[in-house]
């Protein structure tokens, strides 16, 4: 768990991450507010610079909102968001089941390493499973997801909608049997962002 422990309170998550000996900075993990837009997406330009909306999963996103109860922010003593992750609904081929898209997962730079990552992932996953959804896909390293249950094991017959690599499309069953016959492109299913939403 990179290193970290987790002490529950109430919503939040509070997680203290050691580092070299020392205490590192305490962090919360706290649902996604309205006031949270732009320095999430700030944290997003730091962590992965301007080429992360030209990727295959930012055509599931855009113009859509994430799933309801499902984007996490983490801040740390100051009340600076320092990690973010976000779930989206999507559709697993032409009128297949439902599943949700993570990503992205992002750590403020600095501080890459102290559980930040880890906790997030843990927490959108619970989260996604309590609120009934039947599975998790995401493009990303085996290595770093395989720790959450993550495999390409049974995304062989899905696409995503764009350049990607085949290997990297990775994905969790929160319900047994929830990718059974699932196949085809993967479509953006879930709320559309009006003028008003302070969503990207």
């Amino acid at each position: 768990m990179d290193n970290a422990d987790f002490i529950v309170e109430g919503a939040a998550r509070r997680v203290i991450s050691p580092s070299r000996g020392e205490m590192a900075r305490a962090f919360v993990i706290l649902a996604e507010g309205a006031g949270d837009m732009l320095a999430r997406e700030a944290l997003l330009d730091r962590a992965m610079g301007p080429k992360r909306r030209k990727k295959s999963s930012e055509k599931l996103r855009r113009g859509r909102r994430p799933s309801e109860g499902l984007a996490f922010v983490a801040r740390d003593p100051s009340g600076a968001v320092v990690g973010t992750v976000r779930l989206w609904d999507v559709t697993l081929g032409e009128n297949g089941p439902a599943a949700l898209l993570l990503g992205p997962l992002a750590v403020e730079p600095g501080l890459k390493s102290g559980g930040i990552g880890s906790a997030l992932m843990r927490h959108a996953v619970a989260e996604a499973a309590r609120l009934g959804h039947g599975a998790i896909l995401l493009v990303g390293d085996a290595p770093y997801y395989g720790r959450f249950g993550f495999s390409a094991d049974r995304t062989g017959s899905l696409a995503m909608p764009g350049p990607y690599e085949r290997h990297r499309l990775l994905a969790l069953e929160l319900k047994d049997g929830a990718l059974d016959g699932a196949k085809g492109t993967i479509k953006a299913a879930g709320r559309k962002v009006k003028a008003l939403d302070f969503v990207a």
